[in-house]
């Protein structure tokens, strides 16, 4: 009988649009699916709590629609790949790649280690639409601005992204390797249960993923370009934590995408939401070719920056408490949850480094924690966005006024009564600033005010400008 194949699951938690369980199956053997989580390597960059929440869920659905096959295992993936893959008489191992730097670098060691002992090692693109060397300017340097990128780096000069391929009929799997755990020897889940709005809001795994899709084009795609900006409305996919954990891949949501697109004559929402799966190859990009992105500023201007340090600040717009309602809003979604909308991620991150000037690993780090779709690439290009540190960065004097904000995306006040329910009861006059007002509420006075925190902020950023 010829000896089987592992399977090393990583961020691609799915049967469907699988490449690399789609190459073990087309060889016609045994295959070993296995999965590592290893904290040994991931050092600062572990999952953190709201992401292992997610991450115990999905990996019990994968086992399920692998018939209970798949082999877990937690440590140093450098030492376990080689151990399992001998115990197991394998012939070749299999994975999809992923980008962060961590990863990038111990996956070339255990690649060469496992050809030192005669095995066949295959890894495969199951994360992203384009390659990242794929997509250089013509002097072969990488881009830093998104446009250009997008429009050339990608679609120009690639094309459209490679259609999916379709799970594997009927696998045929071969014995567990020795040292497998359980899904619950890991771990993964907190000891207080604090997940229970996450049970209500999210189903992780390749159904709930596919489902999400589906609901989104069907209730949400239309009107996407303009209500994309509102926090109320249903024109946001939710798929950023199925497309982190890889339980739906990018080529599946752009190709369906299209179809609807086309189908329903909604050529310019498609495009847009398109072009919302292109910032995340954007900023995998980045990261790829700037490995130092997720604690260093791109613009090294930045490392002479004067940032505050206000421990009760920080914690106040961790907690939701700074007196600004859509900021409030935005962080007591995220704290139950595990999710904030785009749009309000954008103000609570300009209101964190410009108003309270805090440096925005704060935020970065926050996030790692509280997100289900904590993603190092994404988190990381996107606070050096709204700093103005990183790449096609705002700029330094884009401040977003918190009440402005409020009043344009959330008009009707439906999105801030949910999350701050104490002034729920307000007139949408004063709703996004309950200071104006006699009523008398259990809500915080603002820690800031926004026009003196402004015209700081713009006088430390223009400082390291010039």
């Amino acid at each position: 009988m010829s000896k089987p194949i592992i399977v090393w699951f990583r961020q691609d938690l799915r049967r469907e649009d699988n490449p690399a369980l789609h190459a073990a199956y087309e060889q016609g053997v045994h295959v070993i699916p296995v999965y590592i989580l290893d904290d040994v390597n991931s050092g600062d960059y572990k999952m953190g709590g709201a992401s292992r929440w997610w991450l115990h869920q999905s990996l019990n659905k994968l086992n399920d629609s692998l018939s209970g096959h798949l082999s877990v295992f937690a440590g140093d993936a450098a030492d376990i790949i080689p151990k399992i893959a001998k115990s197991a008489g394998a012939q070749a191992v299999y994975w999809n790649r992923c980008y962060e730097p961590w990863r990038t670098e111990r996956d070339k060691t255990i690649k060469q280690t496992l050809k030192d002992d005669g095995l066949d090692v295959k890894s495969f693109n199951g994360s992203l639409l384009w390659e990242p060397w794929d997509t250089h300017k013509d002097d072969d340097t990488p881009y830093k601005v998104f446009t250009p990128f997008y429009k050339k780096g990608c679609l120009a000069n690639n094309g459209e992204p490679p259609h999916p391929i379709s799970a594997p009929e009927r696998l045929t799997y071969g014995d567990a390797p020795k040292g497998a755990v359980s899904i619950d020897d890991l771990g993964l889940m907190p000891s207080i249960k604090w997940y229970d709005t996450m049970d209500k809001e999210w189903t992780p795994g390749e159904d709930g993923a596919m489902q999400r899709l589906e609901d989104f084009l069907d209730q949400g795609l239309r009107g996407y370009k303009e209500g994309r900006n509102f926090p109320d409305k249903l024109n946001v996919s939710r798929l950023s934590p199925h497309l982190h954990y890889g339980e739906i891949s990018p080529r599946t949501v752009w190709h369906k995408a299209r179809q609807v697109m086309i189908a329903e004559h909604a050529e310019t929402d498609g495009e847009t939401f398109c072009s919302e799966l292109g910032w995340r190859e954007f900023s995998n990009n980045l990261l790829y070719h700037f490995p130092t992105l997720p604690e260093e500023p791109l613009q090294e201007k930045f490392n002479n920056f004067e940032w505050h340090k206000n421990d009760e600040a920080l914690e106040r717009w961790q907690k939701g408490m700074t007196g600004y309602p859509i900021v409030d809003a935005g962080m007591r979604e995220l704290w139950a949850t595990g999710y904030m909308h785009n749009r309000v991620r954008m103000i609570v991150g300009s209101f964190l480094v410009k108003d309270l000037l805090l440096h925005w690993k704060h935020g970065e780090r926050w996030f790692w924690d509280t997100l289900v779709d904590a993603d190092l690439a994404n988190n990381s290009a996107s606070w050096q966005w709204i700093a103005g540190c990183g790449a096609d960065a705002a700029p330094y004097f884009r401040i977003f006024n918190p009440v402005s904000q409020g009043q344009k995306f959330d008009p009707e006040g439906n999105y801030v009564r949910r999350w701050v329910p104490e002034i729920a009861s307000l007139p949408d006059k004063y709703l996004h600033a309950p200071w104006e007002t006699d009523h008398d509420c259990d809500y915080p006075d603002p820690i800031v005010d926004h026009k003196q925190a402004r015209e700081e902020a713009l006088a430390l950023f223009k400082a390291i400008s010039g």
